[in-house]
């Protein structure tokens, strides 16, 4: 069957307004049906433990010292620490079940019989489950006296440090200040084991995974586990037949004259763009560099290899984990966002053989902005978790202290603010083809694609440090899911159909129908998909068949996206040796295998509910965050990135020797990493939490096992090769600067490439293809 260009542009907007409408109503129920911050928590004898103000000031605590980057609240966050909900209750349930054993049998838990002992549980769990967060909370004597040691417990692991876990002392700045964060932790600790309102679950839909509190899988994530593997059976089989039936378009080299690139005049905004490419190397560097300390941190948490020891450098005071894991989440971001930025610019004027006037200044003057910004905020992130930056400035100067978002409010204003220009310049670029184009149309798809970008980073401004910390969650997996599992597909897929008609493998119109069709796919599931991180951190139990539905759904445009690689490899393949765009080829295939292994596969296994029960938060999550964000954005860019360098070296001098290697090196440490790493190490916790908990999943007798060591060590050669190949890969941009092509004015009447685009549209039979 046949389908045009306009219906698949209806249907589009249908979906992007039903995504509007799901996504604005879970906002609202957000809001109206997460956990209540009690205004008091009193003990047995009225005596006031903790206030809502003091819950609020823990969560400001939790952030400003990067906490989040050190271990996970609700099960987000960092690895390397505890789960400080999940450490919180575990705690509680500890020392309620000595206070109860002391109170009624006069001796320690310990000492009990399996009868006497089976009898406190009993108590322990039915104290827990019971309560109220309305107005005054009351703790039994049991809960008041393990409030308080989990208060002195903090104030003596956060303030006055814990070596061996990786905190230096004074990592929170004052006692005071560590006891505010212990109200906060507890507080998740509590509503993920009170039940709700006329309900046998917690909040949390029973999670942490902890027996001695009554947390236990709910039936609804079994039910929605098996629903979810009938519907990815289904949904997969309907998605072939459609994607079958439906006319499209394929890639082919068969009598198509693919333009070289020293055939095509540059313009001098297109040298401008280029310069991001060495910018983002060198953040791609660092980035890969601090990864590899992160790693190492795991094994010695004190230090170094005794290097900074014998230099006499206090390395976990100067460069803690949490201040490690903020930057390399941050700049693996950044570097990525900076090569998509350059390319979005050096596409307009190769499609449309136009620059518009002073173009070359405004994007110097988003380079510069771009690096003020990434300076700033990185430094920002150092300076307000070392305590440098006090008062209300430190969220909006230094860090905010959220994952993926850790940088300074200013500064995600700035980034904002370059997201609005950039989408700009590019339209000004693209403004030929937008006059001449439908609405639907290829540079338009570019626009929404890369405007959505900059409108989905608006949801990090939804929130505060006094916002709850159920809806912070809300809102951050807005911009960060959203941004991966829709915008960012969507940009890959528009990327990618712009450059094969760049290369002339395919027609303007009928890449406009094949990315408008796939991301119909990905906008379809992508984005209500965000849900499947709501199931446990304190929003309804309804969340759970809806992320289940569209989390599985996830899966199958994936796989469309795979199998367009390989349609665009053969189409490669068949355009002979002379064919001068190979290696960029070879990134864009990388990375929808990377894709496919990562977010589809790794995706699809970790976010089934039954399973991310239990292994929510753990390395199982690492591998899938790897493979999918650098295996499938990453290589992505670096393929652009590769594909520009290639029509700005001098024609004779292209040598791919070096990003060859680059190439090779980071897919084998990227797979070495992975496989030989992450996974054992997951699935290494997710037995743990099967027979011990999740707090002991997370903790720091887990990490320290001679098998968990032994796997940390045997995961180095990964890590060396995919610094290697970001080292090699910075040498040969550098190098390809010294032999790029001379600036001249291009003439006119445009190139190659704009002048065969812009002749689809006299060409009366082009309008078969709608």
């Amino acid at each position: 069957m046949r389908v045009s260009r306009k219906t698949l542009a209806k249907i589009l907007a249908v979906v992007f307004v039903f995504n509007l409408v799901v996504m604005g109503a879970g906002a609202y129920f957000a809001y109206e049906q997460s956990p209540e911050r009690p205004n008091e928590i009193v003990g047995p004898n009225g005596d006031v433990l903790a206030t809502n103000e003091d819950i609020v000031a823990g969560k400001a605590v939790f952030q400003k010292n990067s906490l989040m980057n050190h271990g996970t609240i609700l099960g987000n966050g960092a690895y390397f620490g505890a789960d400080y909900t999940a450490d919180a209750q575990e705690r509680l349930v500890t020392n309620m079940r000595e206070y109860v054993a002391r109170e009624r049998y006069d001796t320690e838990y310990s000492q009990l019989d399996e009868a006497r002992q089976a009898a406190v549980n009993s108590v322990v769990k039915r104290q827990l489950q019971n309560g109220e967060f309305d107005g005054t909370m009351e703790l039994t004597a049991a809960e008041a006296y393990a409030y308080e040691q989990v208060r002195q417990a903090y104030v003596e692991r956060y303030y006055d440090g814990s070596l061996e876990h990786g905190i230096p002392a004074k990592f929170v700045s004052s006692a005071e200040e560590a006891r505010r964060f212990a109200d906060f932790a507890l507080w998740t600790a509590m509503f993920a084991s009170i039940d709700r309102p006329n309900s046998a679950i917690s909040w949390t839909n029973e999670w942490p995974y902890n027996p001695g509190a009554g947390n236990t899988p709910p039936a609804s994530a079994m039910t929605w586990s098996v629903v979810a593997m009938v519907l990815l059976v289904a949904g997969g089989g309907a998605g072939i037949w459609l994607y079958k039936s439906v006319k499209l378009p394929e890639p082919t080299a068969e009598g198509v004259e693919v333009p070289d690139p020293a055939d095509i005049d540059l313009f001098p905004s297109q040298f401008a763009a280029v310069r991001f490419v060495p910018i983002a190397a060198a953040l791609f560097l660092i980035q890969t560099l601090l990864g590899g300390l992160m790693a190492h941190y795991y094994i010695e948490r004190e230090g170094f290899y005794g290097i900074a020891e014998a230099l006499g450098i206090n390395a976990v005071q100067a460069l803690p984990f949490a201040i490690t894991k903020a930057w390399h989440i941050d700049l693996a971001v950044l570097w990525i966002a900076t090569m998509w930025l350059g390319i979005g610019l050096f596409l307009p004027p190769l499609l449309t053989g136009h620059e518009p006037n002073n173009q070359k200044r405004y994007i110097h003057v988003l380079l510069g902005a771009l690096v003020v910004v990434v300076v700033g905020g990185l430094l920002g992130i150092w300076l307000g978790a070392q305590g440098y930056i006090e008062g209300a400035l430190w969220w909006i100067l230094g860090s905010e202290g959220l994952e993926y978002l850790e940088v300074g409010r200013l500064w995600q204003v700035g980034l904002l603010v370059g997201f609005l220009l950039w989408t700009a310049l590019v339209a000004r670029g693209f403004k030929p083809l937008l006059d001449r184009e439908e609405p639907y149309g290829l540079a338009h798809l570019i626009i929404y694609a890369g405007g959505s970008i900059g409108l989905l980073f608006m949801a990090s401004m939804m929130y505060t440090p006094k916002t709850s910390i159920v809806v912070t969650e809300f809102w951050r997996w807005w911009v960060v899911h959203m941004w991966v599992e829709g915008v960012f597909e969507f940009f890959v897929v528009a990327i990618i159909g712009v450059s094969l008609v760049s290369m002339n493998l395919l027609s303007r119109r009928s890449a406009e129908k094949a990315v408008m069709f796939e991301a119909l796919f990905v906008m379809g599931a992508g984005v209500i998909g965000v849900s499947h991180h709501y199931w446990w951190i304190g929003l309804p139990e309804y969340w759970v068949p809806i992320g289940s539905v569209f989390s599985t759904l996830e899966f199958i445009p994936l796989v469309f996206i795979l199998y367009e690689a390989i349609n665009e490899y053969r189409a490669m393949v068949n355009a002979g040796e002379s064919f001068p765009y190979k290696l960029p080829f070879m990134f864009i295939v990388a990375s929808g295998v990377w894709n496919f292994v990562g977010a589809g596969v790794l995706g699809f296994f970790i976010n089934l509910p039954l399973v991310n029960y239990y292994e929510h938060g753990t390395f199982l999550t690492v591998a899938h965050a790897h493979a999918a964000m650098f295996g499938a954005f990453g290589f992505l860019a670096l393929g652009m990135a590769v594909y520009i360098l290639r029509f700005t070296t001098e024609p004779g001098k292209w040598d791919p020797t070096n990003l060859k290697r680059a190439f090779w090196l980071w897919n084998i440490g990227m797979a070495w990493m992975v496989l030989v790493g992450d996974i054992p190490v997951g699935f290494l916790q997710l037995e743990t939490v099967f027979t011990q908990g999740y707090d002991a999943a997370r903790s720091l007798a887990f990490y320290s096992q001679n098998l968990v060591q032994l796997i940390f060590w045997a995961r180095l050669p990964g890590d060396i090769l995919i610094i290697l190949g970001s080292a090699v890969f910075c040498y040969d941009v550098l190098k390809k600067r010294f032999v790029r092509r001379e600036e001249i004015e291009p003439v006119t009447g445009g190139t190659i490439i704009s002048r065969r685009i812009f002749g689809e549209d006299e060409d009366v039979g082009a309008e078969l293809d709608d």
